[in-house]
């Protein structure tokens, strides 16, 4: 039973974004593992706080997570 957590900042990612994350992190699982594997398939997706996270030393906020977004960096 695969158990798949992905960690988000939060308020970057639509819901709808997440649900596409859930269902193809969950289609790349089973490719690997067989069709048998779709039901016992777990994925998680945790967000935190904006402002909580950093990179390099520097925190990173929600803004900064939607520029790299946008920005593609």
């Amino acid at each position: 039973m695969p158990l798949v957590n992905i960690e988000l900042v939060e308020g970057v990612f639509e819901k709808s974004q997440k649900q596409d994350m859930i269902r193809k992190v969950t289609d790349a699982m089973v490719e690997i593992e067989g069709e048998a594997m779709r039901g016992v398939t777990w994925v998680r997706i945790h967000e935190v706080a904006s402002g909580e996270w950093g990179i390099g030393g520097k925190t990173l906020t929600s803004a900064d997570a939607r520029t790299m977004q946008r920005d593609g960096k």
